[in-house]
């Protein structure tokens, strides 16, 4: 029998409890970084047991890790469809492994969702998300720059095809500046909010130079778009006079640091002698340094900030929505001019000279998944079965894994099944922001922008494959569905109460 002292601590333990499976759930990504993106199997496996562990914790003692609204259903059931179809593959995919190991991405995918449904339901939880999932995402980053910046006393791994590249230690430069384009909007979210503390608020401004910076030394051309295009989408979602003061500093400050880095060698393509390289990280640290002070003052200059709505807010969605256009035109008319080169060595030039072309191999990529989704519409190839297709029809001398996008891949991969699949699981996140928005929940400006910019660029880039760079946005689609929900839970407990009193 419990004493009355020992019943009282029952719920400070349940709270203890529920915090840190919430802390373990957000700190994930971030460890997988540091693993090569969370890629191979044995950190995967590892990060897909934590996961349900994680979903076991918030299933017993915490609040109900299922959606309640049809959106949230959508979702969780588009995933838990797409694990299952993977599955089903295995009869007819071209080699057993790769299906086994898209079952188990697929799986950590669906037990981080269903645990960020049911831990981010406590509102002091749902705080946390944009502010934990961005320092995350600036150790990461400020990782892979230490590298630059200090030379002499940090000498970071380099592989082969990143020819100067930011990569570490994701170890792709592609997935290395979508995250850090997810981090620059979430951090511009957070100088930009006025319920946020002025602390919280400065510090995500003063980390946007790092990050704009991470974002440029990628050299990836789809990550710097996706990021402009997400602070419109910020705007748009959140267009109050505060909020576009965060974007132009976390903008401003991004392409200043960006703009010093190109006229240094030793950081922007890390070329010349060690001593060149010291003397030229010295340089950076100062200007970063610099930056970083002044996008913190400016942002405290102006605390209390306005909550005021902007005078043409209600444009902001349109001119959103061309800037998203805008992207995908400029996507699908570098498809059309792409020639093809046998020998893409202008792709391999470490500096800013490289964002001035669109010539890629990528759209010989989606040639070749276009052409396997149009021989197997209905089962497709087999998870992980575009590598096999492009041995087969490759142009040039080149192993490919992956189908360089999130959409062709399914298509390639499961056919018409699992683009379904993905349909009712994007839609479902979709429709939950929408109703977040409305709602005005306090992280659904953040989540949506930032979720949006991984959705663009996982349409041009293999991001679904990495779960480090995946799994923010998963979290923070967990977190849609569960402010979404929130009315629809109060609604039911007071239903259930009801019912259970006039029996």
């Amino acid at each position: 029998m419990l004493t009355r002292s020992a019943t009282a601590t029952l719920p400070a333990v349940r709270r203890a409890v529920l915090f840190t499976a919430a802390a373990i759930l957000l700190a994930g990504p971030t460890v997988l970084a540091f693993f090569s993106g969370g890629y191979f199997e044995d950190p995967r496996l590892v990060g897909a047991l934590v996961a349900w562990a994680v979903v076991l914790v918030a299933a017993l003692i915490g609040p109900r890790p299922l959606p309640v609204g049809g959106p949230g259903w959508a979702a969780v059931g588009g995933l838990a469809f797409l694990a299952a179809w993977t599955a089903a593959s295995l009869w007819w995919a071209p080699v057993a492994t790769t299906t086994i190991d898209a079952v188990q991405r697929l799986l950590l995918y669906l037990g981080a969702l269903l645990a960020a449904i049911g831990l981010l339901r406590r509102r002091q939880v749902a705080r946390a998300v944009e502010p934990a999932l961005a320092a995350g995402i600036v150790v990461v980053i400020g990782y892979g720059l230490a590298g630059r910046v200090l030379p002499g006393l940090i000498e970071l791994s380099r592989s082969a095809g990143a020819f100067g590249r930011l990569e570490q230690p994701i170890t792709y430069w592609n997935g290395e500046g979508a995250l850090a384009a997810i981090g620059l909007v979430l951090c511009a979210r957070l100088a930009g909010d006025p319920t946020r503390p002025g602390a919280v608020r400065a510090a995500g401004a003063a980390v946007c130079p790092l990050l704009g910076l991470g974002v440029y030394l990628s050299y990836s051309r789809g990550a710097i778009a996706t990021a402009v295009v997400g602070a419109a989408i910020l705007l748009a979602a959140a267009p109050t006079r505060a909020q576009l003061r965060g974007v132009v500093v976390a903008l401003g400050g991004g392409a200043i640091a960006s703009a010093c880095s190109a006229a240094l060698p030793g950081v922007a393509s890390l070329s010349g002698s060690l001593g060149n390289r010291e003397n030229d990280g010295t340089i950076m640290i100062v200007i970063l340094v610099v930056l970083i002070v002044t996008s913190a003052l400016i942002t405290l200059r102006f605390l209390p900030a306005e909550s005021a709505r902007l005078s043409f807010s209600r444009r902001l969605p349109a001119l959103a929505a061309t800037a998203v256009a805008l992207v995908v035109a400029g996507l699908v008319i570098g498809g059309v001019g792409e020639k093809g080169e046998r020998e893409p060595e202008r792709l391999r030039d470490p500096s800013g000279s490289r964002l001035t072309s669109v010539k890629s191999r990528r759209y010989d990529y989606w040639r070749v998944g276009l052409g396997a989704f149009g021989r197997e519409p209905l089962l497709g190839v087999g998870a992980g079965g575009f590598r096999y297709e492009w041995l087969r029809e490759r142009p040039v001398d080149e192993g490919v894994r992956e189908a360089h996008s999130l959409e062709l891949g399914m298509a390639a991969d499961l056919g018409l099944p699992g683009l379904l699949g993905l349909a009712f699981m994007v839609g479902g996140v979709a429709v939950a922001g929408r109703r977040a928005l409305a709602s005005q929940r306090p992280l659904a400006a953040g989540c949506c922008a930032a979720s949006m910019v991984w959705l663009l660029h996982a349409s041009i880039d293999w991001d679904w494959e990495i779960p480090a760079v995946t799994l923010p946005v998963i979290i923070m689609a967990g977190g849609l569905i569960a402010a979404s929900e929130e009315q629809d839970l109060i609604l039911s407990r007071y239903r259930e109460g009801a019912e259970g009193s006039a029996a």
